[in-house]
């Protein structure tokens, strides 16, 4: 490693591989090593997680870039300069400043379509608490409980 390690782009998300990539050969760890070396870093890379990231062209979750940046043995400001390329490139960039709010207009933001995932867990819960009305209602819980109703004591003297 007697070179400079490669910078990470802040463009998009498979030239942000790519370049994980490049660090993967500058280091020249195997998957194996890089397991280890992240280990011993604190982190949690198994070598079939981090051979699936980079056989990928998706962004990869924040967790794995930490752990994927020390086990190729970046610390500091490089590590930081990973993490922030990557948030740069999943959230957008920051405003380089902020417009007065007497200014700025109000623009409501479109209504995003519900994923499938969030659609199950709808009908799932709805379900749920479906089930769990009737079975009350089965056992009896919302009724009055007839036999103490008509359980009366008389007291003769």
């Amino acid at each position: 490693m007697t070179t400079a390690p490669p910078t990470p782009p802040d463009t998009d998300a498979a030239a942000f591989v790519a370049a994980l990539r490049r660090l993967k050969v500058w280091s020249g760890l195997s998957y194996r090593r890089l397991e280890r070396h992240a280990a011993d870093a604190g982190h949690c890379l198994p070598y079939s997680t981090a051979a699936t990231m980079l056989g990928r062209e998706r962004l990869p979750r924040e967790e794995l870039v930490a752990a994927f940046v020390a086990a190729c043995g970046l610390r500091g400001d490089e590590a930081e300069a990973w993490l922030d390329a990557r948030t740069d490139i999943a959230c957008g960039p920051s405003p380089a400043y902020a417009a007065p709010m007497d200014i700025a207009p109000v623009v409501a933001a479109p209504a995003r379509p519900r994923s499938r995932r969030s659609r199950w867990a709808v009908v799932a819960a709805a379900a749920l608490v479906t089930a769990l009305l009737g079975g009350a209602t089965a056992s009896g819980a919302f009724t009055d409980d007839e036999e103490v109703l008509r359980t009366s004591t008389s007291v003769r003297l």
